[in-house]
């Protein structure tokens, strides 16, 4: 398929705007550029000629220096006019580069968990590169050379409209023969780079597996894949490149046939003496200079492929609009808020459901305790919360609004989830705990810290909240990480918090601090503990059971313990704390 330059321009114009000034000095330097080198030939016609009629050498001198002085001023111009134009490149195809990580990251989670982390970076990085590469070229290679090929052709009328005519129906004849061909080969670039995408994607998963690859044998297996992969990008770039060298035999072609007719032509007008020894020279030398700009148009024609397979990628990333969308604005109150599921359905893929007819209460203030099986829907009845999801069937309320009526960001703060595995970048400790939000006082952050109890902890690390973490969090123990995910949530102050408790084993330091956290955590907040151990449910004044997707129990904590008919009380007695795992 061919793509129109307008598909280029739509997606990269709203980043070019803002640099019109920018744009402005690069128009002046490239036509000052093309300018310029329409006029050496002019001063050594000039130069022939007069050697040819007069012995003057004070005209031949000040020849001498203008060509000189010309041929300098013109390698600066062409210098800066490259520097500008890489500068506004790069600066429009950050903005992009931004623009699509923020698409990506705003993308549903059902998107996400179809696309490997590796793929999306291919996409943003590696096709958005193709774009700055294409649009510096653009305007110095292919609006210059455009502009040089005009100039010149112009020139050659002037000089003798016999040449500059064939020439310029030449010129037309090569540009429409490379029209022709300029898109041949973009859909076997297009699979090209989604197999470099799948390659980036496969090596992503397996280097984050390092680990257990090792533990299992399993390398040779993984060099295995990788052999595939390359093998199959091979494939796509054999493909693409035989369509190239049409495109390289087009151009020579009609260069070779160029030249032969400015060589003809000159020796017969010279013959006949209707042109000068020097004109012959600047009609030789404008057609040496022709294949300049059609050389070049030839080199860009392939970057288009490239580029073109790139730009229909970005676009059809561009394309995938998320779902689930900000609502009208209905403010979720604050303090400790209520959560009702009415009537709740849902499913990850169709006739899979995993959530099924979930209808539960929380009052404000409430710490209800939520047990499963593996796979029973814990995870996802939290997901939903933070409408990471929305429900197939019935309606979610938080505050006894909508989750649907609130805005995301807004829904986003006022609920908190804690997890066994907490993300941590590797960055100081005051970034982590504020998610690099600079408008956080220090002064709040040591508050936070104290009223955790987490001050000796703070004083133990080498640089306090400057002490910069790896990784992944690997310079840190998991306690010490869920610590740090405390400290988030006290500063943002949610009404209602997640708690996907720790079954790790923890050091007794540790443990006792995270013990004094989550009393803090919870207090005057409601609360959803996933228990993952039964002695953890001391705090809770509810339990929820799940299975299979359903609430197969709900009820005050005390009464389903007293109860001996209970499920609940049923665990409590026998202690099969692996039904819950």
């Amino acid at each position: 398929m061919k793509l129109p330059f307008m598909q280029y321009w739509d997606l990269l114009s709203q980043y070019i705007r803002p640099q019109k000034k920018r744009f402005a000095l690069l128009s002046v330097l490239l036509l000052s550029s093309i300018g310029m080198q329409l006029i050496n030939p002019q001063i050594m016609r000039f130069f022939i000629d007069t050697t040819q009629t007069s012995r003057e050498t004070r005209a031949l001198v000040i020849a001498a220096i203008a060509f000189i002085s010309v041929a300098l001023i013109q390698a600066v111009v062409g210098v800066s006019a490259t520097y500008v134009g890489e500068n506004v490149a790069w600066t429009a195809t950050n903005s992009l580069r931004a623009e699509m990580a923020r698409h990506c990251l705003n993308l549903d989670m059902s998107y996400h968990n179809n696309v490997s982390p590796g793929e999306l970076i291919e996409r943003i990085d590696g096709d958005v590169a193709e774009l700055s590469n294409f649009f510096s070229q653009l305007v110095i290679r292919v609006l210059g050379n455009l502009i040089l090929l005009f100039g010149i052709l112009v020139a050659l009328l002037i000089e003798d409209w016999r040449a500059g005519s064939a020439f310029t129906v030449l010129s037309i004849i090569t540009l429409l023969a490379l029209n022709a061909v300029r898109g041949i080969a973009i859909p076997f670039q297009k699979k090209f780079r989604e197999a470099v995408a799948d390659l980036f994607g496969y090596l992503e998963e397996r280097l984050a597996g390092t680990e257990d690859i090792r533990a299992s044998g399993a390398v040779d297996f993984v060099i295995l894949g990788i052999y595939k992969l390359s093998i199959n990008i091979l494939k796509y770039w054999r493909a693409s490149a035989r369509r190239f060298i049409v495109v390289r035999f087009v151009a020579g072609f009609f260069m070779v046939l160029g030249i032969a007719i400015a060589l003809v032509t000159g020796y017969y007008l010279f013959q006949d003496g209707l042109i000068t020894l020097g004109t012959v020279y600047l009609i030789v030398t404008y057609t040496t200079l022709l294949r300049r700009p059609i050389r070049e148009l030839t080199q860009q024609v392939e970057n288009l492929q490239n580029i073109g397979a790139a730009t229909e990628r970005l676009i059809e990333l561009r394309a995938i609009k998320p779902k689930i969308l900000d609502g009208p604005g209905v403010e979720i109150p604050g303090g400790p808020l209520s959560l009702a599921f009415e009537n709740v359905n849902f499913a990850y893929k169709e006739d899979e459901q995993v959530l099924e007819a979930i209808d539960f209460q929380i009052k404000p203030g409430t710490v209800i305790g939520v047990l499963g099986r593996t796979g029973s829907g814990k995870t996802t009845l939290a997901r939903l919360v933070f409408r990471l999801y929305d429900p197939t069937h019935g309606r979610i309320t938080l505050g006894d609004v909508p989750l649907t009526q609130t805005l995301l960001a807004a829904l986003r703060s006022r609920v908190a989830l804690v997890t066994q595995d907490v993300q941590l970048f590797q960055a100081t400790i005051r970034d982590n705990i504020t998610f690099f939000d600079s408008s956080i006082p220090d002064e709040r952050i040591i508050e936070v810290i104290d009223q955790l109890g987490l001050t000796d902890w703070l004083q133990r690390q080498p640089n306090g909240l400057d002490t910069k973490l790896e990784s992944g969090g690997r310079s840190i123990s998991a306690g010490e990480a869920q610590l740090l995910a405390f400290t988030r949530i006290f500063l943002r102050d949610p009404g209602l918090v997640i708690l996907d408790e720790a079954s790790s084993r923890l050091d007794p330091a540790t443990e006792q601090l995270i013990e004094r956290a989550i009393d803090k955590l919870l207090l005057n907040r409601t609360a959803i503990i996933i228990a993952h151990r039964l002695g953890t449910l001391h705090r809770t004044s509810e339990i929820l059971i799940l299975e299979d997707g359903r609430v197969i129990e709900h009820g005050d904590r005390e009464i389903l313990a007293a109860d001996p008919t209970t499920r609940f009380h049923g665990l409590l007695r026998t202690g099969l704390e692996e039904v819950l795992a």
